[in-house]
């Protein structure tokens, strides 16, 4: 589960790690609904072979939010200051639905 403390509020009750290569490439390329995922990347991102737009999260060590992408569409890069390197992806409108901003503090929570 990703939780942002600062606001009380839970992100995402599910949350998927990508944990080779292929899976933090294809991302949610080819997924036909959005889900929650976390990777690990300083060089950016995009949404090319996306079906839908996505919320994207992008902290620090200790998941302190860094820069935000609200409703990111299809065919669109997002780059960031690359000595951040923890990423999520979320279905679009979960930002705005919990109010997350830079400066909030995330956790993730196990089961």
């Amino acid at each position: 589960m990703l939780r942002n403390t600062t606001r009380d509020t839970i992100l995402a009750r599910e949350l998927f790690f990508t944990k080779t290569l292929k899976e933090k490439a294809r991302g949610l390329i080819g997924n036909s609904h959005p889900r929650a995922l976390a990777l690990q990347t300083r060089w950016g991102i995009h949404t090319f072979g996306m079906q839908f737009p996505i919320d994207v999260l992008v902290c620090d060590d200790v998941l302190r939010v860094k820069a935000v992408r609200r409703n990111m569409g299809r065919f669109s890069f997002f780059f960031w200051n690359p000595k951040y390197l923890r990423v999520f992806e979320l279905p679009a409108g979960v930002l705005e639905k919990s109010g997350t901003e830079v400066g909030d503090q995330l956790e993730v929570v196990s089961p």
